[in-house]
């Protein structure tokens, strides 16, 4: 088991290497100067390269945690009609 963790942890740092390569690049040939990217643009894909070959359970949520049911002490309502354009 501590092998098959040595060995995801070095492909994952060597894909992190060559992810970290690309960003690089990809920041430095934008051409539209006007809205330049930047490492914050690469956020969601450094969040899936560190849970490559985790399992399931270990992975990264985008869920949010739900909130209690009204009986314990949740919300009996909750808004979720978006606000009209101003």
């Amino acid at each position: 088991m501590a092998l098959e963790e040595e060995v995801r942890r070095k492909f994952v740092a060597d894909v992190w290497h060559r992810f970290e390569e690309v960003q690089n690049w990809a920041i430095a040939n934008w051409p539209d100067s006007e809205h330049p990217l930047s490492t914050s643009d690469f956020v969601e894909g450094r969040k899936e390269i560190l849970g490559l070959g985790l399992p399931a359970a270990q992975k990264l949520t985008r869920e949010p945690q739900a909130a209690p049911e009204p009986e314990d002490g949740g919300p009996q309502y909750v808004d979720v009609t978006p606000a009209p354009w101003p």
